[in-house]
């Protein structure tokens, strides 16, 4: 058994250890690892593109050329917005059958506002029974023209 020392707080540690007791860094993996020079962060051997900041940390090779690093900061906007929504890109809200919600609301008059998730509108609806009926016919004939799934 021989001592080494730790690549992240450098105390020296047994070679056999999977990781550091001192700081729980992986012993192991430090192998295969790389620094990124622009932000520190530890990132596989094999990256061209730091998945932390996203800036160039390797040469690329011959057949990389088709790699396209965008790094402005109103795309990464745009796709950090996207993603933490978890939505598809152009389309925001939930998306709900439009059959089912059809059905609701022709034989509950109220039900599709619940299933929607509009809980205020639905105890209008309930109320009012469906706005004095008016709202209920423009609700079946928008719903039958809307496409499915829609999104809410």
């Amino acid at each position: 058994m021989a001592l080494i020392s730790c690549p992240e707080c450098g105390k020296e540690i047994s070679d056999k250890a999977a990781s550091c007791p001192n700081c729980g860094s992986p012993i192991n993996d430090s192998a295969n690892k790389k620094f990124c020079q622009h932000c520190g962060a530890s990132i596989d051997k094999e990256c061209v593109v730091c998945p932390k900041c996203g800036k160039q940390v390797g040469e690329l090779s011959g057949n990389d050329r088709n790699i396209i690093i965008n790094n402005s900061s109103s795309a990464s906007a745009a796709a950090s917005a996207s993603a933490s929504a978890n939505m598809r890109p152009g389309i925001y809200g939930r998306p709900k059958n439009k059959w089912v919600s059809l059905l609701l609301c022709i034989f509950t008059i109220c039900g599709h506002k619940f299933y929607e998730g509009k809980v205020g509108m639905g105890i209008l609806y309930l109320c009012t029974l469906g706005l004095f009926g008016i709202g209920w016919i423009i609700d079946i004939i928008t719903l039958a023209m809307r496409p499915n799934p829609y999104y809410v």
